[in-house]
């Protein structure tokens, strides 16, 4: 009776799970050369059919060059011995894979092969021969560098054990933790937890509680939580704190002789209503008749923070402010950024400016670079100054109403030579003493910004000029440019084959100002339209993303040869690079070691990357929790991405974005077609495309993982 069991069990076993089997029984003997015998005895497979299928696996694995026989029906794993190193990506369906250092494409690593590497540890893989119609395969020798061993996550405590349960996409298993490593927490508390020891044969790593965040779902908590999430620190370091704090706020009289002085220029700036560290400030006088001094006078960090020094390190290390949804988490201590160095109204401050001679139609006659002290008049929000320039009425108004015109002939000026012009507005919220959205509104960029940002262009770029522009037979200076590179041609093509659909043209060839104009032009045709921030949307994901190195590219997007940050060292560690390079050069020292600063760039331009993407994290969390109290309700939207797992909705309300999942749509088989941007159902053919018009109901909205998800509603409503 057994026997026939058996028998049928033999027969029922699929192809591809005995694939699987011998896969990972030549893996577990990778140097020994197995027999046929030995392979059916330790396998157990004692049926005609599953010997038979067995051999033709084994054969097909000789013919794909994945096993070797080296002596009749004797195999070994073809093991080429081929070593790479490179970068190891996690995913918690066990799909795993490795990017090589040296390029080429990405290599499957099976779950089995993983060694428990962590995503993005630097490792070394074994390069098994590929099988044929089948991806390329290695696995992991060696762990040779750790890139993060902390994970955020929520307490499930037992009584002499505990797990910390994570929402990370790359982790599969819940963190294990036990008792005397729990630091006090308590079931639902929030955590930051490091992962000590995963034992070869265990499923869940061994975790040990470095922080409790606090109470999951308290907004702070869940604020710290995104900021641990992305290796963000969430408290300033007291040491750094106290070091500010011995720093003094008087400015003697030989500084003030050193410099330039402005404090009888009228002088004011012009900032977001709640912000607190006023890094800018504008002055003008005339000249003459038509000539104008505009001063951009930035906040002088460099004479307070000195390189080297404790303050200096932590700002290194952050290298960027963070503004998340509710608060700025800022890269220099609060006595630095809010008081000493922000240029506050009515109050003596020493800056590092960039003084033009400046005609009303934006020629730019003069100009210099110096330190000077100010003396701001007045603190304009955005608000009262776009007010003075729509009614002509208010405080400086003739001073602000000649800057207005000046910037609108920058602009002007910077457009014709092909920057392009993306106006995007932002999403904001309105947030409760509790941390609670309580609306939403939209932020678009007015006139009184790009008054502001058109003198921020013009600084930075002469900034880079001064240091980056020398006569040919001479040799620039080790200099931290801002650059842009051109749009990838792939990406601007499929652009081109998308916008057709809506009967727009572009040009995707020719000189580099042919393309940028011809961006531009498509950015005005659809002005007002319904496919406007669709198509805005795409070509944005077409452009190279802005990055900070010190080898010079010019800047695509602004049109510039030559492009720096200079104005906004109070949260921003590269212009504080710029200012005491700039310094050091003005004073006749000699360029600096290139490779030391191009590494600072990289770096730089890594947390830059970080911190964006915790800022979308906080809105994507405050808009789950806006939505969480509309479950149920009815909204139109528009499809703003199409993927293989369901199409993403963006609401025309109030820009909250959620997903209909594939498994929702199931009135047919839909499959994703990438290069049209749509799904296609196999049956009946309906498409579900980028851009489409869509109504929806919110079904649900998951705080913990950040997802909003939305259920289709007919059209027949």
């Amino acid at each position: 009776m057994a026997k026939n069991k058996e028998k049928k069990a033999g027969k029922r076993m699929k192809k591809k799970d005995l694939v699987n089997i011998l896969m990972n029984f030549f893996h577990s003997k990778p140097t020994e050369a197995l027999s046929l015998k030995f392979i059916f005895s330790e396998l157990k497979m004692t049926t005609h059919p599953l010997k038979m299928l067995c051999i033709d696996i084994l054969n097909e694995l000789k013919d794909g060059d994945y096993i070797t026989e080296v002596d009749k029906n004797k195999f070994r794993l073809n093991d080429h011995g081929k070593e790479l190193t490179g970068t190891f990506q996690r995913k918690s369906n066990g799909k795993n894979s490795f990017i090589p250092d040296e390029g080429g494409d990405p290599i499957f690593i099976a779950e089995r092969n993983s060694a428990h590497a962590m995503n993005k540890d630097k490792v070394r893989i074994v390069f098994y021969a590929k099988r044929k119609n089948h991806d390329a395969e290695g696995e992991v020798v060696e762990i040779l560098e750790r890139a993060n061993d902390t994970f955020v996550g929520t307490l499930e405590v037992a009584n002499s054990y505990a797990f910390l349960v994570t929402e990370n996409r790359t982790l599969a298993n819940d963190i294990f933790i036990p008792k005397e490593k729990l630091k006090g927490g308590k079931t639902g508390d929030k955590a930051v937890v490091k992962i000590v020891e995963w034992p070869d044969k265990a499923k869940n790593p061994i975790g040990q509680v470095i922080d409790i965040l606090g109470k999951a779902g308290d907004n702070t908590t869940e604020m710290h939580a995104i900021l641990a999430e992305f290796g963000l620190p969430y408290v300033y370091p007291e040491a750094v704190e106290k070091a500010a704090d011995k720093i003094p706020a008087e400015i003697s009289e030989e500084e003030i002789a050193r410099r330039e002085d402005f404090r009888k220029v009228t002088t004011f700036t012009i900032d977001p209503k709640d912000a607190k560290d006023f890094d800018d400030a504008l002055s003008i006088r005339s000249i003459k008749e038509g000539l104008w001094e505009v001063g951009v006078h930035i906040a002088d960090v460099s004479h307070y923070v000195q390189e080297g020094s404790i303050i200096d390190k932590e700002a290194e290390k952050r290298a960027t402010s963070v503004y998340l949804v509710d608060r700025t988490i800022p890269m220099l201590p609060e006595r630095l950024c809010n008081f000493i160095c922000s240029l506050r109204p009515n109050e003596e401050k020493l800056s590092y400016s960039v003084i033009f001679d400046i005609t009303e139609k934006g020629e730019v006659k003069n100009s210099r670079i110096v330190h000077t002290v100010i003396n701001s008049d007045r603190r304009f929000t955005y608000e009262e100054a776009q007010q003075i320039i729509e009614t002509k009425e208010g405080d400086f108004k003739e001073e602000v109403l000649m800057l207005d015109k000046i910037a609108k002939a920058l602009r002007d000026k910077r457009f014709s030579s092909g920057a392009i012009n993306f106006d995007r507005y932002e999403v904001k919220f309105e947030i409760d003493d509790k941390g609670k959205p309580v609306s939403v509104y939209f932020k678009e960029s007015k006139d009184a910004n790009k008054l502001v940002e058109e003198f921020m262009l013009l600084a930075n770029k002469t900034v880079a000029e001064e240091i980056g522009k020398v006569p040919r037979n001479k040799k620039a200076k080790v200099f931290p440019y801002r650059i842009h590179d051109l749009p990838d041609p792939e990406k601007l093509d499929n652009l081109a084959q998308f916008i057709a659909r809506f009967g727009y043209k572009l040009r995707t060839s020719g000189t580099k100002s042919d393309v940028s104009k011809s961006i531009n032009h498509l950015l005005d045709d659809i002005q007002g339209k319904k496919e406007e921030n669709l198509i805005e949307t795409v070509s944005i994901r077409a452009m190279q993303k802005a990055r900070y190195s010190t080898h010079n590219i010019g800047h695509y997007g602004l049109a510039f040869e030559y492009y720096t940050h200079f104005t906004s060292p109070i949260r921003r560690f590269p212009d504080m690079m710029v200012h005491r390079l700039l310094t050091k050069y003005a004073e006749g020292g000699r360029s600096v070691l290139e490779s030391k600063y191009e590494d600072l760039c990289e770096h730089s331009s890594n947390m830059e990357q970080i911190a964006a993407n915790a800022e979308r994290a906080s809105i994507k969390y405050k808009q789950v929790e806006f939505m969480s109290e509309r479950l149920g309700q009815i909204f139109d939207g528009v499809i703003s991405g199409v993927t293989e797992w369901g199409l993403y909705v963006e609401l025309n309300e109030n820009k909250c974005e959620g997903m209909i999942p594939m498994r929702d749509l199931d009135d047919d088989y839909y499959e994703f077609d990438e290069k049209n941007y749509c799904l296609r159902g196999r049956r009946k053919n309906r498409m579900y495309s980028l851009g489409d018009a869509i109504t929806v109901k919110v079904a649900r909205a998951n705080l913990e993982k950040k997802q909003l998800d939305f259920a289709l509603v007919e059209e027949k409503r």
